[in-house]
């Protein structure tokens, strides 16, 4: 199940590998435990995909998962109040949260799942908005970067315990590898970028998810502007 590499779990189109592989319960009153897929997982995080048919309810949601859809439509009912997700939307389920969802065809998400969420964490549902507002955020170690330093920004708009959810963009750069500092998982909204792994290279362009394991090896090539979302632990 769990890979110490980094891995695709579905890019622009829809496609994802990890569908080949067996349906898992991500924990043991997992709502998705029909169809979910999980790519890597440790004794607190786990990332994987996900896919629905139908509408299913769910009385509290065990997890605090950060989803992003790459095929299909999803209607989140939450206190009377419905929130629609489509391809390229990206939306938070915090632990604890009871609501109904209802999917429009066969949906896919790629996701990131804290398994043992903070016990303060209040239910709720957080869209991640793609534009919002960023702040400056440090750049990588000059110890690391090859050339100059990017101009970095970022806005956390989820954040629980040792999860940290939101939108992050950069100028480009290149930077030597190095331990992945966190566990990782990044949609690049605009642009693409280079991960230079441990065993070999893996592109990710606009509309890809990809997560990164904490400590893997991981060498950063961008050549144009990268926005993305992320949540990091």
């Amino acid at each position: 199940m769990s890979q110490p590499t980094a891995v695709l779990l579905a890019d622009a189109s829809g496609h994802a590998d990890l569908l080949a592989a067996s349906a898992d319960a991500l924990v043991a009153n997992d709502p998705f435990t029909a169809s979910r897929r999980i790519g890597y997982a440790d004794e607190r995080f786990a990332a994987g995909v996900t896919t629905l048919q139908g509408t299913l309810e769910v009385a509290g949601y065990p997890v605090s998962e950060m989803l992003v859809v790459h095929r299909g439509e999803l209607a989140f009912t939450v206190a009377g109040e419905t929130v629609q997700v489509s391809r390229g939307d990206s939306l938070v389920i915090a632990a604890g949260t009871a609501f109904s969802v209802q999917a429009s065809g066969d949906t896919l998400w790629a996701w990131f799942a804290d398994i043992q969420p903070e016990g303060d964490t209040l239910p709720g549902l957080t869209l991640l908005d793609r534009r919002a507002h960023l702040n400056p955020s440090s750049p990588p170690d000059d110890q690391i970067l090859i050339g100059p330093a990017p101009q970095c920004r970022a806005n956390n708009l989820f954040e629980a315990g040792a999860l940290r959810i939101g939108v992050w963009d950069s100028t480009p750069y290149e930077r030597h590898g190095r331990g992945h500092l966190c566990h990782e998982l990044m949609q690049v909204i605009e642009g693409s970028v280079t991960l230079r792994l441990d065993g070999g290279e893996l592109q990710v362009n606009a509309g890809d998810t990809v997560f990164v394991p904490k400590g893997v090896g991981c060498a950063w090539v961008s050549t144009q502007y990268v926005r993305k979302f992320y949540a990091v632990s």
